[in-house]
């Protein structure tokens, strides 16, 4: 089963958004089937098969995340940082400012689902492959 400092091998790669479907490929090949990204401190649960999972400590201060979402200016800060004009904690940042409490990346079925504090889903995309 795959191990955090694997993960964050994979995951030092990773300058912007545009980096993200080759990270995702580095997912596959050590056996991650998804994850969930908490925004308010950005730890994340990796989970493989067989209810495998492991937990990466949170990465920046906490952050609170706005109690409500805001899904048009959302989309406006997904697309800037899927082309490279933001960096991962702005990233962070935004998604809080827009009320966007956790993102989980389903690797089996290619979609990235951004949450709202209640656990709503706000926006799914497809992960280019």
């Amino acid at each position: 089963m795959f191990t955090i400092e694997q993960i964050k091998e994979a995951h030092s790669k990773v300058k912007s958004g545009a980096d993200f479907p080759n990270y995702i490929q580095d997912l596959i090949i050590l056996g991650v089937k998804g994850y969930d990204t908490f925004v308010h401190d950005g730890h994340v649960e990796y989970y493989g098969v067989n209810n495998y999972n492991v937990t990466a400590d949170e990465k920046y201060a906490e952050i609170k995340v706005a109690p409500f979402p805001n899904k048009e200016l959302f989309i406006e800060f997904l697309v800037k940082h899927q082309y490279g004009e933001t960096d991962y904690i702005t990233f962070c940042g935004h998604c809080a400012q827009c009320g966007i409490a956790k993102w989980r990346v389903d690797i089996v079925e290619m979609t990235c689902t951004y949450f709202d504090q209640s656990d709503n889903e706000i926006l799914i995309e497809k992960i280019p492959s």
